[in-house]
């Protein structure tokens, strides 16, 4: 006998307790965080239980990545903190007359594709210099889910169907994802056996085939059929970069995310300036906060698009926007009773899926990869089941701006992977907030929340969330108390209220947190994951 039609909303009130375990993995993505885990109980470490679950994600929650993505990572291996950029560049025949001529950069179809840099990062290059199982047992679930199919998750399938309206009729898509002419409805089983033949091919290769086999060849033969630049050379010319981190001191942490690119440093930037403004002298959800918070992230953002770009075109380095003299001068400029509307200071020269994993040697790995809106580009290559990213969208066409697109160029990226530091040099979380210009706002609530006041991860994640908008514009999510939102409003702040799903506006956070010889993990309940441990 049949079940009755399920109700997939969640009209009541519920909360998670924090997992916690000496070995753990927290994703989006139930299956991709037993994907992980099953590569743990065999003996791998944290890396390879991180690729094994971002290798199922690209299979499970296609709506925010695929194999066409971008990655970043940061890794501490023990003795010494990692960080790995494997975003594309964009192709060489890509210049701003190239654009201009299209009127404009597009959202979707190949004229939005960069180079696709994920296989190359958070798996090849990770697996080959910090990882112990053999690649091909890594892919292992992710293919499995993809030939045999798996049950379409709530969240997910909701998103599938705004996806699929949106790019249904992009070159490939349909064919791939909307089996029978339309989305996978939760509960679901939906199989791709071309995104198993393809991941397979990769791990025979170790990527090769992707970069310069016979998966490159079918992308460019799509690409070309469809006006799009990318070549032969550009995908062979890709490369990961290990690049280190950026850091910033916050009360007794030390916050590192991956050099420019991407935009951690706004998070790194308002962190400082909330330090410098003395922010802890007031309760976390209070008004004084929240506004102190809110007006950091506006100036740090300010900065973000002014200045941030492929870091060998940036007019400023990193450490200048760091500088701690300039963070407060910036600091300086909030009013503690007044919304403001900033632009960027002058310092001095001088759609996405997260997961969280670490073991019992001590690796911890904070991980990140995207197609950014959503599916991306809308493009998937038929006969392969890679749906390709669109971050050719992050650049733009302002002349001389630093993040005005060229040839061979990486555009600002809006994914970024946190870690924090004890001062003393220990390692304390992994954390990260998947959702497009969300993420940098919600790793300095994060770490406001577990570093500064103590939360645990799960209640961090669980917290309601506020994002800026642009001018004195606030977004706040519904569970926001009223009466600190309306002190918001009497501030200048023009706060909107945000109803529905909230997995587009306020990300999804996942966070795993060193205590002794054991790990505290949080997973994000606007998403459909949670984390798991032993």
């Amino acid at each position: 006998m049949n079940n009755p039609t399920l109700d997939w909303s969640l009209p009541y009130a519920s909360h998670r307790s924090a997992v916690m375990g000496r070995n753990v993995v927290s994703t989006s993505q139930p299956l991709a965080a037993q994907a992980g885990l099953r590569m743990l109980l065999a003996g791998g470490n944290a890396v390879d239980a991180a690729i094994a679950a971002a290798m199922a994600l690209t299979v499970v929650e296609p709506t925010g990545c695929g194999i066409g993505s971008d990655g970043f990572a940061i890794v501490w291996d023990g003795k010494e903190l990692h960080g790995l950029n494997a975003s594309g560049r964009s192709p060489a025949a890509w210049s701003p007359e190239y654009f201009e001529k299209l009127g404009g950069i597009p959202e979707t179809g190949w004229n939005a594709v960069t180079v696709p840099g994920a296989v190359s990062a958070s798996w090849v290059a990770l697996s080959k210099r910090l990882g112990k199982l053999p690649f091909a047992q890594l892919a292992q679930p992710a293919i499995d889910y993809a030939r045999h199919g798996f049950p379409v998750s709530p969240t997910i399938a909701r998103l599938w169907a705004l996806g699929g309206a949106k790019l249904g009729a992009q070159p490939g898509f349909a064919e791939c994802f909307l089996p029978g002419g339309r989305a996978p409805q939760a509960g679901e089983i939906f199989r791709s056996e071309a995104h198993a033949r393809t991941l397979e091919l990769i791990a025979e290769t170790q990527g090769e085939a992707f970069y310069r086999g016979v998966i490159a060849e079918r992308m460019v033969a799509h690409a070309q059929a469809h006006g799009g630049a990318m070549t032969l050379e550009d995908l062979a010319s890709h490369h990961a970069d290990w690049v280190g981190t950026i850091e910033q001191r916050f009360g007794d942490s030390v916050i590192h995310e991956i050099p420019p690119n991407g935009q951690g440093i706004a998070a790194l930037m308002a962190l400082g300036m909330l330090d410098a403004h003395g922010v802890g002298k007031h309760p976390l959800d209070s008004v004084e906060t929240v506004h102190a918070s809110i007006e950091a992230m506006k100036l740090a953002l300010a900065d973000l698009d002014q200045y941030n770009a492929d870091i060998d075109a940036m007019p400023v380095t990193p450490r200048d926007l760091l500088q701690a003299d300039y963070l407060r001068s910036r600091a300086a400029l909030i009013d503690p009773e007044r919304a403001g509307d900033p632009g960027h200071g002058a310092p001095r020269p001088g759609g996405t899926v997260y997961l969280a994993a670490a073991d019992a040697s001590g690796m911890m790995v904070s991980f990140i990869q995207s197609n950014y809106m959503g599916f991306g580009s809308g493009v998937v290559v038929p006969g392969t089941g890679i749906s390709l990213q669109n971050r050719g969208h992050g650049f733009n066409l302002k002349p001389g701006h630093a993040n005005e697109v060229g040839p061979r160029k990486r555009p600002s990226h809006t994914i970024i992977p946190a870690f924090a530091m004890h001062a003393d040099g220990t390692p304390q979380m992994a954390f990260g907030v998947m959702g497009g210009p969300m993420q940098s706002q919600g790793h300095t609530q994060m770490a406001l929340r577990v570093l500064r006041y103590g939360q645990n991860p799960q209640a961090a994640a669980d917290a309601p969330r506020w994002r800026v908008t642009g001018g004195k514009g606030v977004a706040v999510e519904p569970a926001f108390d009223p009466a600190v939102v309306a002190a918001l409003r009497a501030r200048g702040h023009e706060v909107t209220v945000e109803e529905g799903n909230g997995v587009f506006a306020f990300g999804g956070a996942q966070l795993v947190l060193r205590e002794g010889g054991h790990y505290i993990a949080g997973s994000d309940p606007r998403k459909d994951g949670h984390a798991v441990a032993f």
